[in-house]
């Protein structure tokens, strides 16, 4: 008989869910489709007492809402019940490219 998951593992797998469901609410203005379908959410760690790292890179340097993308993702973030504290880092490598896109985001853009 498998032990259940500890009461906080079931907690950051919620909160988890929910930082997904979140960040699938942020969209590239040049492209409609969704950050994390665009495959620009590298990973999502949480810790135990709620805080949450993400690293999310663009589909380029010079995306010229590479201010505006990393801080949306953190503050909606943050207004998830359960998260204390969120750190959004933007990495660069391994570079982005149309193969990190969802199939739901290769449908939609016809590709």
């Amino acid at each position: 008989m498998e032990n259940p998951p500890p009461e906080n593992a079931k907690n950051t797998e919620a909160i988890r869910k929910l930082v997904i469901e979140t960040i699938k609410t942020v969209y590239d203005p040049e492209i409609p489709v969704d950050i994390y379908e665009l495959g620009l959410i590298y990973s999502i760690d949480i810790s135990p007492d709620g805080k949450v790292d993400i690293k999310m890179t663009l589909t380029s340097p010079a995306c010229p809402v590479a201010e505006i993308l990393p801080v949306e993702v953190d503050r909606k973030t943050r207004s998830i019940d359960g998260v204390t504290d969120v750190n959004v880092e933007l990495v660069w490598d391994p570079p982005w490219s149309p193969e990190r896109m969802s199939e739901a985001a290769r449908l939609e853009l016809n590709m």
